[in-house]
């Protein structure tokens, strides 16, 4: 099964997204929105900029 984006409203009337693997394990989380278009746009620019993303190892910190 594929992941998926889900979009929600929180308790505190903001909308967020959540991403899902396949077998339904939150992977990522998005930060609270005031309409749901905005958080439709945000899972978009999320799509956007994973698509090319490279993975970088950082440094351990002190």
């Amino acid at each position: 099964m594929a992941g998926k984006f889900e979009v929600y409203e929180d308790s505190a009337g903001k909308y967020r997204y959540r991403l899902k693997a396949g077998n339904g394990e939150i992977v990522a989380t998005g930060q609270g929105y005031s309409s749901k278009d905005a958080a439709h746009k945000g899972v978009d620019a999320v799509k956007r900029a994973a698509a090319d993303a490279s993975v970088i190892d950082l440094p351990r910190a002190a």
